[in-house]
């Protein structure tokens, strides 16, 4: 079994949230501390099911419940860019970091018996 913080997707989540944590100190009063914190924490689960699914015997149940989260936060992403809270360059620049998520976390949970 390898070290979560070894697994490529481990590190682009990683890189993910540290995007948005330097998003997000940008959004006006009105939006940080409601649809930026929600970013903040919807990507932080991210990283803790990364951990769980490496570590438990049954990682389809973790990788299922990452898919979930996952989903939401790119609606949050979306709601941001519809809203112009962050830029259309931004918005590309998350999108193709969770496009390579979604295929790695969606190949390792086809992967699981």
């Amino acid at each position: 079994m390898a070290l979560y913080y070894d697994l490529p997707v481990f590190k682009d989540v990683y890189k993910l949230i540290l995007l948005i944590y330097s998003l997000t100190k940008d959004f006006s009063k009105e939006y940080k501390y409601t649809l930026g914190q929600d970013l903040k924490k919807d990507s932080m689960v991210l990283m803790r099911s990364i951990y769980r699914a490496n570590k438990a015997q049954n990682k389809k149940e973790y990788l299922e419940a990452f898919l979930d989260d996952f989903e939401l936060l790119k609606l949050e992403i979306r709601l941001c860019t519809d809203m112009k809270i962050i830029s259309i360059k931004k918005q590309v620049e998350i999108s193709v970091l969770m496009d390579n998520i979604g295929k790695q976390i969606t190949g390792w949970r086809n992967s699981q018996p």
